[in-house]
């Protein structure tokens, strides 16, 4: 059965190879049946295999092939050729590979377990996901701004909704016998919300992916959702729909209120159904503290802050990439806490939120003080404030005082975790953890953050280009840094050392 079906495949990819060299076939619409077969036939692999090792050496063997193709550009089919679709943004990017490695890493973690998790996870990445591409290539008329580089529709987003939607209800319904404890009680109504939910979280990750890489995320996530919510009981299903109701909500609002843009609410949530629905109101509280605190801090002293516009990269309204820099490392918290019920983890979420706090905080006040010292952290030389690795007195105050915030926030939660360490000993933990974090921020701002000079206004700025008074775009030059360390990756870092330290230092206080 094994080398009937890598026959069978092999043989569909030299066929659809011929169609395009021969027939000038469109290597995008033969893609996207491909890729939908391919859902069907990775639906129903468990039907032939009883264990996973035939099915999982089936996948490696197309990473393997489908990399080499990457890389060499052997196959039109898997990888595009065609300068007009490269252009249109239909270009498969590292999709072809991402698919099987999705398909390997799930087989090993859920084949004996949850096995209809893996089956109803690729039945959606491979149908859904190809129909919604199809649809947004052909049909799609309403280009969605500011949410990704690959061009995203409004039609092409509905149907993978609607797709989606349909798919993993029949799969909730069939599969209805072989559920764990966290479904098998579980209302119908309940089941179709579940469905809502997912087929929300599944466009959203489609939405936002670009090259291919929704190919991998798509199963992966909905996967993690419907294994975590079987295994830890009802409650949780009843606790992920009013999470993900909630971060719903919180997405729209800051929408209307301009705090993001819609690739910011987008991935907010996507973040805020994760934190919300698995970790409950003790670690939504502290999420929402430093969201909605430094979102209204932005906001603040806008003509005094305008005169740095045209220094910081972006400016207050967020978009997906600020929201992974300073949510991202949290986020990952909380999916390892969810799987692992580690209580140390807690630690480690108040203290990359108290560190991307005490950043935002530490930059909002020190832009929006009147006259203002600021000294670059590796010198101490006086520096213009504003300046990437500047530290002023009043910035340092306010990264203190923000990051002690975290932590009243979530001591008012009455968290047993904070009160067997001590609430002295909380404060000093998470405060410290965020104020030092704010230091290596600057740290990296002041040695490898990109820098680059303004020849319009003849300034040092972050930005990449600027624009001339007749719209015309000029490329800055740099001056400092490296092209690729951006601030977003900076404030990764800077969460990532947050985490680092209340985590070590809560485990040896």
């Amino acid at each position: 059965m094994f080398l009937l079906l890598l026959g069978i495949l092999l043989l569909f990819l030299l066929f659809f190879e011929l169609l395009i060299r021969q027939f000038s076939v469109s290597g995008f619409v033969l893609r996207k049946i491909l890729h939908f077969s391919l859902g069907f036939i990775l639906f129903f692999l468990p039907v032939c295999f009883s264990g996973n090792f035939y099915p999982v050496l089936l996948g490696v063997i197309f990473v393997f092939i489908n990399g080499l193709s990457k890389y060499f550009g052997l196959l039109h089919i898997l990888h595009d050729r065609n300068e007009k679709e490269v252009k249109d943004g239909l270009v498969s990017g590292y999709g072809p590979v991402l698919l099987p490695v999705a398909f390997v890493f799930l087989a090993l973690c859920l084949w004996d377990s949850h096995i209809w998790v893996l089956r109803t996870s690729v039945l959606i990445a491979g149908i859904a996901d190809s129909l919604a591409s199809l649809v947004g290539a052909s049909l799609g008329k309403v280009h969605i701004e500011n949410l990704t580089k690959a061009r995203k529709t409004v039609e092409g987003s509905l149907t993978m909704f609607g797709v989606s939607f349909s798919l993993i209800v029949a799969c909730l319904f069939v599969f209805r016998d072989v559920f764990g404890d966290g479904l098998v009680s579980a209302p119908w109504f309940q089941l179709l919300a579940l469905a809502l939910l997912l087929a929300l979280i599944a466009t959203a990750v489609e939405a936002l992916s670009s090259y291919g890489v929704d190919n991998f995320l798509i199963p992966v996530a909905v996967s993690y959702v419907l294994y975590i919510i079987d295994m830890d009981g009802t409650w949780l299903l009843s606790h992920f729909l009013i999470g993900g109701f909630l971060a719903l909500l919180l997405a729209l609002f800051s929408i209307k209120v301009k705090f993001l843009n819609n690739s910011g609410a987008t991935a907010t949530f996507l973040l805020g159904t994760t934190i919300f629905g698995v970790g409950g109101l003790v670690w939504t509280v502290p999420l929402l503290t430093f969201y909605l605190l430094s979102s209204v801090l932005s906001k603040l002293g806008g003509k005094r802050k305008a005169k740095f516009d045209l220094v910081f990269e972006k400016g207050s309204q967020r978009d997906a990439a600020q929201v992974y820099a300073n949510g991202g490392i949290a986020w990952i918290i909380m999916i390892v806490y969810s799987l692992t019920n580690e209580p140390a983890y807690y630690f480690a979420y108040l203290g990359t939120l108290a560190a991307v706090q005490s950043d935002t905080w530490a930059t909002e006040i020190g832009t929006m003080w009147p006259n203002p010292k600021a000294r670059l952290i590796t010198t101490l030389k006086s520096v213009p404030v504003g300046t990437s690795g500047g530290v002023s007195f009043p910035g340092t105050f306010g990264a203190f005082v923000g990051a002690l915030l975290i932590c009243a926030s979530a001591i008012v939660m009455n968290v047993e975790w904070l009160t067997d360490f001590g609430i002295v000993n909380s404060f000093l933990l998470i405060g410290f953890s965020g104020l030092l974090a704010s230091f290596v921020d600057s740290f990296f701002g002041a040695t490898v953050q990109a820098q680059y000079f303004d020849p319009v206004r003849e300034k040092v700025t972050e930005r990449t280009h600027s624009f001339r008074n007749d719209g015309s775009e000029v490329k800055n030059k740099l001056i400092k840094g490296y092209h690729l360390v951006n601030n977003d990756v900076v404030n990764t870092l800077c969460a990532l050392s947050g985490c680092a330290l209340a985590f070590f230092f809560s485990q040896n206080m």
